[in-house]
């Protein structure tokens, strides 16, 4: 197996577009690649950047049925026959003339990434316009199509995968990447998001944790609002790495939505984007301990477009690429330069930090405080889901 990572990406995803207004303005993938760009990441020797061909129905019936194809293919054509039947015409979701083009697209980076990863041309493939973790079988949902991230772990399957774990740290919970393999004991999802109860899609409560013949794949954590960079990163390494080292996942896919930062306007999460590099960093050393370095990367939400998303997808890059950003790095005056010309913000970040230090405090070592709510979401998910692989709560 070869090193170095594989950046899919391809200009034509910026029209997954659902019109102004929208949170999911497409400028964000574009400033992303731009500083990439910037840092020079592309013209490194750890990182190819390589365009894939749009999914074909094939790929998509791995996870989506053909009726729900073939309308997504008809809206695509028509927007205006859209009527919310299959989640498209909604507002959530809007309908687009080539919806289906730019969603197949996307699903086919992911596809393409997981398939280099799993061939062995890379250890690591990337794809931040990925991430559309929300999207059913049938339906649309959450501001996605076609679900990239599921369809990409069903071809690893079918490549021959013997198991694949999806870590998935989006504020929002990763309910379609969950329902595809629910019951499924081949792969291991888990989701670290803002509480059920308060945020979109309602769902992720600790008790989800499977199918009958899947006991225990499902992980759920479901985070109080509010919470900040030292309890995002305890619950994810109070969780995570025990789980990977029972489960054994041949491949490990992660989900990088930026939604769970304190400046998110669809949330109500206080991260840093010095945590969401250090959670990153925190896969990629799984990957190499788990999954012999196989690790397939995507984006996910984000809607500070602007100030949290290029900076931390940019650091994903690069920690995939083995050139990591420090995080103390000056952001490249032309790339401000270019963010005012595409948006008109003027104040874009000036450094690659948020100038914390993203600590936290090791579950192993400290125990459980019972009057913390962030220790008790945690001891909900390990009693839930730890006994099903052998594992003490």
């Amino acid at each position: 197996m070869s090193g170095g990572a594989l950046l899919m990406w391809d200009e034509a995803v910026t029209r997954y577009d659902f019109g102004d207004g929208h949170p999911m303005d497409p400028v964000r993938l574009a400033l992303t690649m731009r500083l990439v760009e910037a840092f020079g990441l592309p013209g490194s020797s750890g990182l190819t950047v390589r365009a894939a061909t749009p999914a074909g129905d094939s790929t998509l019936r791995l996870v989506h049925r053909q009726d729900y194809i073939d309308t997504v293919r008809r809206i695509s054509a028509d927007p205006l026959i859209a009527d919310g039947s299959y989640g498209l015409g909604t507002m959530d979701d809007p309908a687009f003339p080539g919806v289906h083009e730019a969603s197949a697209l996307i699903a086919g980076q992911s596809v393409g990434a997981a398939e280099a990863v799993w061939r062995g041309e890379v250890l690591h493939g990337v794809n931040f316009a990925g991430g559309l973790h929300h999207a059913m079988p049938g339906s649309a949902a959450g501001f996605c199509v076609y679900n990239d991230a599921a369809l990409a772990i069903a071809r690893l399957l079918e490549l021959g995968a013997r198991k694949v774990a999806y870590v998935d740290v989006d504020v929002h919970h990763g309910d379609g990447v969950e329902a595809a393999f629910w019951d499924d004991p081949r792969v291991l999802t888990v989701s670290l998001h803002e509480h059920p109860r308060i945020l979109f899609p309602g769902t992720g409560w600790p008790e989800e944790s499977g199918g009958p013949q899947a006991p225990g794949t499902a992980v759920n954590v479901a985070l109080p609002p509010g919470t900040g960079d030292d309890g995002w990163l305890r619950a994810l390494h109070a969780v995570v790495p025990e789980l990977l080292a029972e489960f054994g996942p041949d491949v490990l896919v992660t989900q990088h939505g930026a939604d769970t930062h304190a400046e998110d306007p669809l949330a109500h999460l206080a991260v840093s984007v010095d945590a969401q590099r250090a959670a990153a960093e925190a896969c990629h050393a799984w990957a190499h301990a788990h999954a012999e370095g196989r690790w397939v990367a995507l984006g996910g939400g984000g809607y500070a477009v602007v100030d949290v998303v290029p900076r931390t997808w940019t650091h994903l890059v690069g920690i995939a690429a083995g050139e990591p950003v420090p995080p103390g790095a000056e952001v490249p005056e032309p790339w401000r330069r270019e963010v005012y010309a595409r948006t008109a913000v003027s104040s874009a970040p000036l450094r690659m930090t948020d100038g914390r230090d993203a600590a936290w405090r090791a579950w192993e070592q400290t125990g459980y405080d019972p009057a913390d709510a962030l220790d008790q979401a945690v001891l909900a998910t390990r009693r839930a889901v730890f006994p099903a692989h052998g594992l003490l709560p």
